[in-house]
């Protein structure tokens, strides 16, 4: 506005701003996918502020692969606002986002296979850059991590007498209270496709923009998922604003002692400390949404195959499936990876791993830093 007065733009100069051509824009204005509604005093067609909007739109979903087809009917879709429209591109975008980090991931592991003198085969080159990729990577999820019972109930029992619930980073709703009415959020796609039919409806957002409007729930939760968050402190205080009532599984990221505690740590994968640099501490997660921290004892049966899940069956961590299922060996790499389960296969065979963790077998649940937050 100047004076009072909208401005408008000439073609050349929203050209200019979008980093498109002028021929483009004359060609989607020929196909009234975007066209000019104003006039300059020239007489020249020129674009205003709601004709700029439509054009925001059809250049995201251009850029994002989609046919002016297909542009032009999720556009004019009159079900859809312009929040909505936001909402689901950056839900769009934020699967390419995942989908590029996986194939980053994938090619590191190539890279160094290539450098060690292994050849990957021809169908395992075309699943790199196919469909297949960051299924692929996801898919031991459901068939290593299930609800442990014991912890869900303590999760559970923590969102009170709240009907309405929230489960933020929900994946595949392994901890979702069957008695409650809920809805969850999950950026992921390929977490959202292997939820259960029958799972709670599902938005596709993150936790640090949660599309809610304030105290729109009784209680948000979130279960082993914080630490995926790109900001962690932003995403609780989300939680906190859309809810009456926060309930959080994570860990204490600042305990050093807890690294010590656990052998897999300390003896094979000393890397793991090197994940939680800049991580927020207990005490500034804690404080993020005004709650209390609990300790959570991890049953040595545990149903759900979460990182620490194994501590008195240390044969597990040398089965791939489970591994995969578990973000922290992929965020150290396949070298580390590689080195620690070699060694732990290697103390295991020679009697090393139960002479050193004797004591490990008197225990039924040991503590690891896992908490429960709650406010």
């Amino acid at each position: 506005m100047v004076g009072g007065v909208e401005e408008h733009l000439t073609v050349g100069r929203v050209a200019e701003l979008a980093g498109v051509s002028v021929r483009t824009l004359h060609h989607y204005d020929e196909i009234a996918l975007v066209e000019p509604s104003a006039r300059t005093a020239a007489g020249y067609r020129a674009y205003s502020s709601g004709d700029l909007e439509r054009l925001r739109k059809v250049l995201a979903y251009r850029r994002l692969g989609f046919g002016l087809r297909e542009i032009a009917d999720l556009v004019d879709d009159p079900a859809t606002d312009a929040v909505a429209h936001l909402r689901r591109l950056r839900g769009l975008l934020l699967d390419q986002r995942d989908r590029a980090a996986a194939m980053v991931t994938a090619l590191d592991r190539e890279l160094e296979a290539r450098a060690m003198g292994i050849r990957t085969t021809p169908e395992e080159q075309l699943q790199l850059f196919g469909a297949q990729l960051y299924e692929a990577i996801g898919s031991a999820y459901p068939a290593t991590r299930r609800t442990e019972p014991r912890i869900a109930e303590r999760v559970w029992d923590a969102l009170g007498d709240a009907r309405t619930v929230l489960n933020v980073g929900a994946g595949t709703g392994s901890y979702e209270p069957p008695d409650r009415d809920v809805t969850a959020v999950e950026p992921s796609a390929v977490m959202r496709a292997q939820r259960p039919a029958d799972a709670a409806p599902c938005v596709a957002a993150s936790a640090e923009s949660l599309p809610f409007e304030d105290q729109s729930f009784d209680a948000a939760m979130a279960f082993s998922t914080v630490h995926h968050w790109r900001d962690p402190i932003a995403g609780l205080r989300e939680m906190r604003r859309v809810a009456r009532r926060v309930v959080v599984f994570t860990y204490d990221a600042s305990d050093i002692d807890r690294r010590q505690r656990f052998w897999l740590t300390r003896d094979y994968l000393p890397e793991f400390a090197d994940l939680l640099v800049d991580w927020p501490s207990l005490a500034d997660l804690t404080r993020a949404i005004g709650g209390r921290a609990e300790p959570v004892l991890i049953p040595w049966d545990c149903a759900d195959g979460f990182f620490e899940a194994y501590w008195r069956r240390p044969e597990a961590y040398l089965d791939e499936e489970v591994r995969r299922a578990v973000s922290v060996w992929t965020r150290v790499g396949p070298g580390a990876e590689r080195r620690a389960v070699s060694r732990l296969g290697d103390d295991l065979s020679s009697g090393r791993w139960a002479e050193r963790n004797r004591d490990l077998v008197a225990l039924d649940a040991a503590e690891l830093g896992l908490r429960l937050i709650v406010a």
